[in-house]
């Protein structure tokens, strides 16, 4: 059986962006028949490709039960706290994670290139050894593939 749960889309609102600002997706999505559960949605944002510990949810969001048919809402979150990237990783090129669970397994797990530059062009040619974060711009999100577990069967799932 095919997956009960089909994101028809993601569009990124206010994309491209500088750093602070919020993440703004509005998701569509389609279930083919009711999921007496909610779906938990995630945003995460990987600090480093070195290691895990710098990834940060951003948010999370609740959304059940659902009703079969197409469904639409705006998952906006906090910017990542910079606090908790490595200074070598503020600027350049990061990734952007849309994760959802069902009954807490994850079956959804799509992701984009975020690339963190500097808007100025004098800092982009001589780049501080203190990164200027408010002066440092998403310049757009560009999709990357879906995990292969966008097609799971949720009836493996419930409980």
């Amino acid at each position: 059986m095919a997956s009960r749960v089909n994101i028809v889309r993601v569009e990124h609102l206010d994309n491209p962006a500088m750093f602070n600002d919020k993440f703004k997706l509005e998701i569509t999505f389609e279930v083919f028949e009711h999921l007496p559960h909610d779906l938990e949605w995630e945003l995460v944002y990987v600090g480093s490709g070195t290691s895990r510990e710098y990834d940060q949810v951003l948010d999370s969001a609740l959304v059940g039960p659902i009703p079969e048919g197409r469904h639409k809402f705006v998952f906006d979150a906090d910017h990542p706290n910079i606090a908790k990237i490595p200074t070598d990783d503020i600027v350049g090129v990061s990734v952007l994670l849309l994760r959802c669970k069902y009954n807490e397994q994850e079956f959804i797990n799509m992701g984009w290139f975020v690339a963190n530059e500097y808007t100025d062009e004098e800092l982009k040619e001589n780049p501080p050894a203190q990164p200027q974060v408010d002066k440092v711009g998403g310049n757009g999100l560009y999709e990357l593939e879906r995990s292969g577990n966008q097609e799971r069967d949720l009836n493996s799932l419930a409980k």
